[in-house]
């Protein structure tokens, strides 16, 4: 299994076989628009005009499972991502990430990437470590994604490569990337 046999809907409503990927490196990531997180989208949206061409697409994935900050609706969180932030690359309908209604795509994932921590040694890893042990312990607990911006970095055969939690940086991610194209 890999993730060509799934499908998702792209944020314009149709359906799109991840198969369409095929021998591309993924970088596949849960957004939250009005998130503290989303300065992570110039990064993300600087590495995808990067590294297209030798084979990169980032697909994000709008969430609204961490404190609300993905309210809108799929055409407004488009407009938004794209007037604000600058993106092009391909976004797709809102989905759950975690819990019993995540998206298939998402429960493969963290399946084949279990959580391995935040690096306690940053400033922002130790926060977020922190914060969720102290006012979301469920969302700690377990394998699942622990917020927005979670990222998950697929080889050109289509298997998990690495997942990077919310407080990795893009230019963390990039040599790994480039590693891979």
């Amino acid at each position: 299994m890999s993730i060509y046999d799934f499908q998702a809907n792209a944020i314009g409503g149709e359906l799109v076989n991840l198969s369409v990927y095929r021998g591309k490196v993924l970088l596949i990531v849960n957004t939250a628009s009005r998130c503290s997180y989303s300065r992570q989208f110039a990064d993300l949206q600087r590495l995808y005009e990067s590294y297209r061409e030798q084979g990169l697409e980032i697909l994000g994935f709008p969430c609204n499972q961490f404190n609300a900050k993905e309210p809108g609706g799929n055409s407004e969180v488009r407009q938004y991502c794209e007037s604000t932030f600058g993106v092009t690359f391909p976004l797709f309908e809102k989905i759950e990430v975690r819990g019993s209604d995540a998206h298939p795509l998402y429960q493969y994932l963290t399946r084949q990437a279990p959580f391995q921590g935040f690096d306690t040694g940053t400033v922002n890893g130790k926060w977020m470590n922190d914060f969720l042990k102290d006012k979301y312990p469920d969302i700690y607990e377990g394998d699942g994604i622990k917020w927005n911006f979670s990222k998950f970095l697929i080889d050109r055969s289509g298997h998990v490569k690495a997942r990077f939690e919310t407080t990795a940086e893009i230019v963390e991610i990039e040599p790994v990337a480039k590693l891979l194209l």
